[in-house]
């Protein structure tokens, strides 16, 4: 410790305490109901944008249940869990809640539990994609015991997330990583930015600490496609063609 730092105990205290807050910061601010922290505004309420908190968990909550009943990708990603020792209770481990408008749904590793974002995933197509993101990090949480306070373990099930359920050639485009005449570059680029911006919104680190440890374990985790078994194209035939296959890999 420096003789200013003892000079002035306090001040060292709270860097101390912003280090520790900095470490253990989970993303939680962007899920206030987790928090305990929600409470509608009368501003938000008079113009419709909260206080209907009700009817947006059961339509979230239908929707959730018809995926699971229905969705290959979903019962691809379930039977995987399932077949590796983690069953899901969709009444213990997804919970649809009030999220901050900048997310769609998050996994909590520490509850084992998924979060759909009802006030942002309102419609069924949305819900399917929260349930097959997550869903893959509960998978990796469950088959290869990934410990998502490490940097490295959380950049690798985003890049994998990213990789089989979210980069078609649409999305790279809308992200601004697509090009004819590169489409397969297009995809590692759209994979690599929707895990730069997960990684910094679940941890509070800068950009560029964020972008060498996605190029550190990229070729790793880019090229590993369990459980699905291969990228999901949008407007394509590969949900069914996964549930298909689902039997090879053993998930029925």
């Amino acid at each position: 410790m420096s003789e200013e730092d003892k000079s002035n105990p306090t001040q060292n205290a709270s860097k101390v305490n912003k280090t520790e807050q900095k470490q253990e910061s989970w993303g939680y601010d962007l899920y206030p109901e987790r928090r305990g922290t929600f409470t509608p505004k009368l501003s938000n309420i008079l113009i419709g944008k909260e206080g209907k908190e009700g009817i947006e968990k059961f339509k979230c909550e239908k929707n959730v249940y018809e995926c699971v009943k229905n969705s290959p990708i979903v019962k691809v990603m379930m039977a995987a869990l399932k077949s590796s020792g983690c069953p899901v209770d969709i009444r213990r481990h997804i919970s649809c809640e009030v999220c901050d408008y900048s997310v769609s749904g998050g996994y909590d590793p520490e509850l084992n539990q998924i979060v759909v974002c009802q006030n942002v995933s309102t419609r069924k197509g949305m819900v399917q994609g929260v349930l097959a993101h997550e869903m893959i990090h509960m998978f990796d949480y469950c088959r290869n015991d990934l410990n998502f306070k490490n940097m490295e373990h959380l950049a690798c099930s985003e890049i994998r997330a990213a990789n089989l359920t979210h980069c078609s050639f649409v999305s790279a485009w809308s992200q601004g990583d697509a090009s004819w005449t590169k489409v397969k570059q297009a995809h590692q680029d759209c994979v690599k930015t929707k895990a730069l911006y997960s990684v910094m919104a679940v941890r509070q680190i800068g950009k560029a600490e964020a972008v060498d440890i996605i190029e550190k374990v990229f070729p790793k985790c880019y090229a590993d496609l369990e459980p699905i078994g291969r990228r999901i194209r949008r407007n394509s035939d590969d949900m069914l063609r996964a549930f298909k296959e689902a039997a090879y890999y053993g998930y029925e």
